[in-house]
């Protein structure tokens, strides 16, 4: 190799060396130039918070009224809309009248020819009587006219039945709706005979608010129920998690069947829900939450903080240095809202709930304490987790 090849060679070692020396301390530089990251912590303290059992449940009408027509005829008018919310006592269908009408009229006729019968006899009665009394006639005529007196009444009772019977096969004739509800689409067109030698199915009413829904839990947590609760009837909130809106409707459990299902091993329950809106129909798939108990402490934190790996699950801190701290724990009760953790966490520790992507283990932060608008009792309050005093 020449000399001046080695001379080069030499001038170009230098100067990568130089430049990797300039860019290891430009990047030490910039590294001791970046701000801390500002983070949101909560501080994580042992309270009593009310806590909710989760299951799955299916909504029924509290009431599901079948109309059927008790008389026959023909279907003369409709006076709803398919679908239709209606109210108790609307008008719904009308079956023709004419010969429930005629009938109607014919138990009165036959009522007043009675009534004019039996003011005859009343007269025969009271003109024979004295004469009777003194000598002046037998007693058997007498007897006669007291006994058709009698038998008249007895059919003007029967009159009274009959129209009655008319009245009330008339008023069949208008069907109304027996409770608040939405009408199903009709079953039967105008024009058509119906009631001839069956109860035709015209429609259904079903009401839905209140609404029910029924749900199983297993029986040992029925049994923490029974223990834990706090009400006679325990609240419950109800939630259908949608793509455009989520609805929640409040309630309470009302009912819980007497025996367990020797198949699931879980006890079948029921709750009354406030459905004002129509928000939610039955046969509708719900989350179910069932309210516990409020008065035993538990350490709460959100569950989007928690990480895991192949050591288990963590969770990173500010320790005392304002750094970052890994802290591995170990979680019991769970839902939605809250995860109580069992081991790891102490009370006072600054729990970090913000830029959870950008932590690494002994990064330097800046600490934000965020405990009224973002702590447990704010999810509570959030969420309406608190149960209301009644």
């Amino acid at each position: 190799m020449s000399q001046t090849s080695t001379l080069l060679n030499s001038i170009l070692i230098t100067s990568l060396l130089l430049f990797s020396a300039c860019s290891e301390q430009q990047k030490k530089e910039v590294q001791k130039e970046r701000p801390p990251l500002s983070v949101d912590v909560i501080t994580v303290t042992k309270e009593a918070v009310p806590l909710w059992k989760r299951y799955t449940g299916m909504t029924k009408a509290s009431s599901d009224q079948k109309l059927r027509a008790r008389v026959s005829g023909v279907l003369e008018k409709r006076y709803f809309e398919d679908g239709q919310l209606v109210t108790k006592g609307q008008k719904l269908f009308k079956i023709e009248q004419s010969a429930y009408i005629a009938a109607l009229n014919a138990a009165k006729a036959k009522k007043a020819q009675d009534e004019a019968s039996l003011a005859l006899a009343n007269a025969d009665v009271n003109r024979y009587a004295p004469l009777v009394d003194e000598g002046l006639a037998p007693r058997a005529t007498l007897e006669q006219y007291q006994a058709q007196q009698l038998g008249l009444k007895a059919a003007i009772a029967g009159d009274v039945a009959e129209i009655n019977k008319a009245k009330l096969e008339l008023s069949y004739t208008i069907i109304k709706a027996p409770i608040d509800g939405r009408a199903s689409a009709r079953h039967v067109d105008v024009g058509n005979l119906v009631g001839q030698g069956e109860a035709t199915l015209l429609t259904t009413i079903v009401k839905i608010d209140p609404l029910y829904v029924y749900f199983s839990p297993s029986q040992e947590d029925v049994r923490d129920f029974m223990k834990y609760k706090d009400k006679e009837k325990p609240d419950v909130f109800i939630e259908l998690d949608g793509i455009r809106e989520d609805i929640r409707l409040n309630g309470y459990v009302d009912f819980s069947n007497n025996s367990v299902d020797p198949l699931t091993s879980t006890i079948s329950m029921r709750a009354t829900i406030k459905n004002p809106k129509n928000n939610i129909l039955p046969g509708t798939f719900v989350y179910v939450n069932v309210f516990v108990t409020d008065k035993y402490k538990f350490m709460m934190i959100p569950p989007e903080v928690i990480f895991a790996d192949q050591l288990g699950k963590y969770v990173y801190i500010v320790d005392e240095n304002s750094k970052i701290k890994r802290v591995d724990i170990t979680t019991g009760y769970s839902s939605k809202y809250l995860t109580s953790v069992t081991s790891g966490l102490k009370s006072g520790d600054k729990l970090i709930v913000s830029a959870l992507v950008k932590l690494k283990q002994g990064m330097k932060v800046v600490a934000k304490d965020v405990t009224d608008e973002k702590g447990i009792q704010a999810i509570l309050k959030e969420n309406r987790l608190i149960p209301e005093v009644k």
